[in-house]
């Protein structure tokens, strides 16, 4: 078990999806765009996703055509899915039951980013933050999150060590974190490196 919800985005194999799975990893995100590096297509995404069990499977999307995007739901069969064009959410909210996932980039101004959750709270179960520039926890960030965590669900997705993680569950209170997979070094063989050492740092004593 860990200590907090965790969410895997950009899982392409199925050794990242079983190890994360045995970890009690809660979700696991898959890309359903073509044109995305970490694509993967309805075949390999049913063949991993019947070797797993106990996890949520969510769609990751960059699409912003509604009509696109509800024929890839339907085809993928997701749990939760998504996206990062907030204009898409009162019309997913409207044609899904399904958890909505917000991404909000970090690398904007604070006012930006509130605004942007203040906005779409009703709609949306978990906000995503991600840091296109990797940006470190630091300066005035610790005390940003823990403002908006006070009032948002959070999924923390960047500046995550096996240093900081449970301090930032202790001391932010952020609802859990979201990690990246990896590629295989071959089929079946993968070296899980930093995702291994933060899930094993986030595991019940």
């Amino acid at each position: 078990m860990l200590k907090t919800v965790v969410k895997i985005s950009n899982v392409t194999n199925l050794s990242d999806a079983r190890y994360c799975a045995g970890m009690g990893v809660e979700m696991l995100g898959f890309s359903i765009d073509e044109a995305a590096e970490t694509y993967v297509d309805l075949k390999k995404f049913n063949d991993i996703r019947s070797w797993i069990a106990g996890v949520q499977i969510v769609a990751e999307t960059e699409l912003t055509e509604a009509s696109l995007l509800l024929e890839k739901i339907e085809r993928y069969q997701p749990n939760a899915i998504q996206i990062s064009n907030a204009e898409l959410l009162p019309w997913l909210k409207s044609e899904t039951a399904r958890p909505l996932i917000l991404k909000v980039e970090a690398d904007q101004d604070a006012d930006t980013i509130e605004e942007i959750m203040v906005k779409n709270a009703p709609y949306v179960t978990y906000f995503l933050l991600e840091s296109g520039s990797d940006t470190p926890l630091a300066g005035d960030w610790q005390d940003f999150l823990n403002t908006l965590s006070a009032r948002f669900s959070i999924l923390l997705g960047f500046g995550i060590t096996t240093e900081n993680a449970t301090f930032l569950l202790d001391d932010v209170n952020i609802s859990g974190i979201a990690l990246r997979g990896g590629e295989e070094i071959r089929p079946g063989y993968k070296d899980f490196g930093d995702l291994m050492d933060v899930l094993e740092a986030l595991e019940e004593e």
